[in-house]
């Protein structure tokens, strides 16, 4: 990444307000909330969907399958700041015969008391403020991953479910995996020995998204004040406004927090590791090209737990120039392996893990899923967090775990190949993963010499505060400056 685009993360997080003003402002909720409906087992839990240009459609599709499998659920609104997407979903439900709500603002459709729950497929600035704004105004929540832009406004999101009693569930769906849930405790239970590593993979083809040469015009459509929320309202210096936002730091994570979420998540599972890593570094960068994104497209985090270490390698380029091929590490992509005393687990999707010793043999192989949607409404219906496989907890964990690492490397300096080994050779199998790095972007011609990769430093964090220890710097992104009126409150 190049040094400036830091430096304009920095300059937006540390050091601007980046306050806009809005007319007349609708200030939704009062700070004491507002009780929800308690759904009988025999009554309709009605639903809202709000951000449905891309993954939001799968929450429409959900909904609606288990309500024409006898789900007493029914979709009753749904919500966007492009008018033209949110035009086309009423109307597609209205040509399908479901009625529905049209809200360009989430803070009309969270007054609406006809509706109980509300599912959330936004950008990633947007998430935590969602699930607050919505637990106070007394819905329950589903929440796509990650469930927070950073870590500070995700433990408040979790404060604020705790506070109001509201069910909040994470879309992170392999939590219902049954099949993953076996393999996780036939690893725990020393069937393979100790665990030596548990690595994160999220090889993924990611293109350029151009280069712009000035500010681009807002599609008129869009209520771009309400879209950027909590983000600085900046011009937008990129080709497309939706979906790569991903790829820029004020609104996304990188794939980090985006694919790799679900792979991270899987990984601490296995580790059984309830807190943050104690100790992280980061090394990447954006190469192959030259384009307006500003997170990296390869990186490698190193989280030190104490039992073993949880490695996460980000992969954006293909497994060589001129390829459409990506790379695979013992059969995964975009996948989690634990390697153990006694061979290794690759789980290689949502749904399913297999057990090798260590010559390769199969040993076992788990598969099967729930849906994540159902599990969502069994909780609402039983007012039991509990009874959740991925309650915000789980999510918010997994979550801080890719933006403290994503901290290591805005915070980084380019460096030579040579100082970047040295600096991680004391860390469990960091240095074999980067070697691995090396080799991937050789083959795909990058030239680590002309653009260097950048080394994170090595933060120490108090996981039970969440804060990082003597590092200023360092605690600072682990929040933003909010902008009015959209703010994470302390005061939740």
């Amino acid at each position: 990444m190049k040094t400036v685009n830091r430096r304009t993360f920095l300059k937006h997080t540390l050091w601007t307000t980046a306050a806009v003003g809005l007319m007349a402002p609708l200030r939704p909720f009062a700070a004491a909330g507002r009780p929800g409906r308690v759904v009988g087992p025999n009554e309709e839990i009605r639903f809202a969907v709000v951000g449905f240009g891309g993954r939001g459609g799968d929450h429409i599709k959900g909904v609606m399958t288990l309500r024409e499998q006898g789900e007493k659920v029914r979709l009753v609104a749904l919500c966007d700041a492009d008018k033209e997407v949110l035009e086309q979903g009423v109307k597609s439900l209205a040509d399908r015969g479901t009625t529905v709500k049209g809200y360009v603002d989430v803070r009309q459709l969270l007054e609406d008391e006809g509706i109980d729950a509300v599912t959330f497929a936004t950008p990633n600035h947007w998430h935590s403020l969602n699930v607050i704004w919505s637990v106070q105004a007394g819905k329950d929540v589903y929440v796509e991953k990650p469930i927070s832009h950073n870590v500070w406004e995700g433990r408040q999101a979790v404060a604020a479910a705790r506070k109001y009693d509201r069910i909040v569930q994470a879309g992170t769906q392999s939590r219902s995996s049954q099949g993953i849930r076996d393999a996780v405790a036939w690893v725990q239970a020393g069937n393979l020995g100790r665990i030596r590593v548990a690595r994160g993979l999220c090889y993924k083809r990611r293109a350029s998204i151009g280069k712009v040469d000035g500010p681009q015009p807002i599609p008129p459509e869009i209520d771009y004040d309400l879209w950027c929320g909590p983000a600085p309202k900046d011009p937008l210096m990129r080709k497309r406004l939706h979906y790569d936002w991903h790829w820029v730091w004020p609104t996304g994570n990188g794939d980090l927090g985006n694919q790799g979420i679900h792979q991270m998540d899987i990984a601490r599972w296995f580790l059984g590791e309830t807190t943050l890593s104690p100790r992280v570094l980061s090394v990447g960068g954006r190469l192959g090209y030259v384009d307006d994104g500003t997170t990296p497209n390869t990186q490698m985090v190193f989280h030190d737990y104490e039992q073993a270490p949880l490695i996460f390698e980000v992969r954006g380029l293909p497994e060589r120039a001129g390829s459409n091929r990506m790379d695979q590490l013992m059969g995964g992509g975009v996948a989690v392996i634990i390697h153990c005393e006694g061979g290794h687990v690759l789980v290689p999707n949502y749904y399913s893990a297999i057990a090798y010793d260590q010559a390769g043999k199969e040993l076992r192989k788990w598969e099967g899923a729930k849906d994540h949607y159902a599990n969502f409404i069994q909780a609402v219906r039983s007012r039991k967090s509990t009874d959740l496989t991925a309650d915000i907890l789980e999510g918010h964990l997994s979550s801080a775990l890719c933006h403290t690492g994503n901290v290591s490397y805005l915070l980084g300096r380019t460096a030579a190949p040579g100082e970047i080994r040295e600096a991680i050779r004391a860390q469990r199998d960091a240095e074999a993963t980067f070697q691995r790095m090396l080799e991937h972007l050789k083959v795909n011609e990058v030239d680590v010499d002309a653009t260097p990769l950048t080394l994170g430093p090595v933060l120490t964090m108090n996981p039970a505060k969440e804060r990082f220890v003597r590092n200023r710097a360092a605690n600072q992104l682990l929040t933003r400056d909010y902008r009015e009126p959209y703010v994470v409150s302390a005061q939740v």
